[in-house]
């Protein structure tokens, strides 16, 4: 009789396409970079792809530029991407140069740590990306440098209306 609510769990995930490990997203409220209070809540709706990032992180220095490729191409469909900045206050100055240098165009939110990072269930290592469905759940986690692959794939998979087999839930890049 055990196996029964594991039988229907998997039913649903695949009927319903819910996936039985989405969990909502913690509520971010940071600042942009230009002081402006932002919502995480305030974009559901959208997909989002939600990357923590630091200055003093050479991984993350490598990956942005491709997530705002990324951003530039989903940019005619409903995809939000934020870069999230888990710079101390000390070293925000820091954020707006990096950026420049690297010729990001996201969307940058500062304010957030690495407990932020832990509360998405990626750990306390940057860089770490979750990828949001439109009611704010967290469909995927990839855990250090994301791959292009990695983020089209959820992202595909979530704009397809979920047709085809999930994306993997965690991956690990580190």
């Amino acid at each position: 009789m055990k196996a029964f609510p594991r039988i229907l769990l998997i039913l649903c995930s695949v009927i319903c396409a819910v996936p039985a490990y989405a969990k909502r997203a913690p509520n971010l409220e940071l600042k942009d970079l230009q002081g402006h209070p932002q919502k995480l809540a305030s974009l559901r709706g959208q997909i989002v792809v939600v990357n923590f990032w630091a200055t003093w992180c050479g991984p993350c220095q490598e990956e942005l530029p491709r997530l705002s490729k990324l951003a530039q191409d989903y940019n005619s469909k409903n995809v939000h991407f934020i870069a999230v900045s888990i710079d101390a206050a000390k070293d925000r100055a820091k954020v707006q140069p990096a950026l420049e240098k690297a010729n990001v165009t996201l969307e940058t939110w500062v304010g957030a740590d690495t407990d932020t990072l832990a509360s998405f269930g990626l750990g306390e290592i940057v860089p770490g990306t979750a990828i949001l469905d439109e009611r704010g759940e967290i469909i995927v986690r990839i855990m250090g440098e994301a791959r292009d692959e990695d983020v089209r794939t959820a992202v595909d998979w979530l704009l397809s209306d979920r047709s085809g087999p999930a994306p993997a839930t965690v991956t690990k890049r580190y």
